[in-house]
């Protein structure tokens, strides 16, 4: 009987990749407050490639409600203008040479109530791309002891592992949502 080890670390691994995954989608959430994570996932036609805005700017905040993209090259400040109208973040860009400012406007009940719901929506998708994880590992820990690579014992306790993982991942994600909620109410 060959001794195929089970690697629980690598599904934990998977899923925090989903958590990450999460972070980074609600980093592009607007909450009132400027972030440079806001215009982070625009990408701008450049150079006759799409880059993103990191690849031809830099993004800084110099007041709460302000981002100042200094764009780099001179001949990309109008690229970066359009990249940044057409996103679906209802900013309107300020040009000023090759300086482009965002303010960002307050955000009233309604509009806070909807990114809100967006945040448990991308929370939700973690969650199911944890569960699926949970699912392959228990697959391969049914097959490993259909197979014989590991007795019946070792598979329930390292399903227990598994469920262990995903529950504590879960957790965590309903935390990161729960903060950025708070954040997105805050007035």
């Amino acid at each position: 009987m060959a001794a195929t080890t089970f690697d629980v670390s690598d599904l934990k691994r998977r899923m925090q990749g989903a958590i990450n995954s999460l972070k980074h989608d609600l980093g592009s959430l607007r909450t009132g407050r400027a972030t440079p994570s806001l215009v982070e996932p625009i990408q701008v036609e450049a150079y006759g490639a799409t880059m993103s805005m990191a690849q031809v700017a830099t993004v800084s905040v110099p007041e709460p409600r302000l981002l100042s993209i200094q764009v780099w090259d001179r001949g990309m400040v109008a690229a970066v203008e359009k990249a940044i109208r057409q996103s679906d973040l209802g900013l309107n860009p300020q040009t000023e040479g090759q300086v482009i400012r965002l303010r960002i406007p307050e955000m009233n009940e309604q509009r806070r109530k909807e990114m809100v719901k967006v945040a448990h929506k991308y929370a939700e998708e973690a969650r199911i791309a944890v569960r699926h994880v949970r699912r392959d590992g228990l697959d391969a820990l049914k097959k490993m002891e259909k197979d014989g690579d590991i007795s019946e014992d070792d598979g329930k306790r390292q399903a227990d592992q598994v469920q262990k993982a995903t529950d504590q991942t879960i957790s965590e994600i309903d935390g990161v949502v729960a903060a950025k909620e708070k954040e997105i109410m805050q007035v």
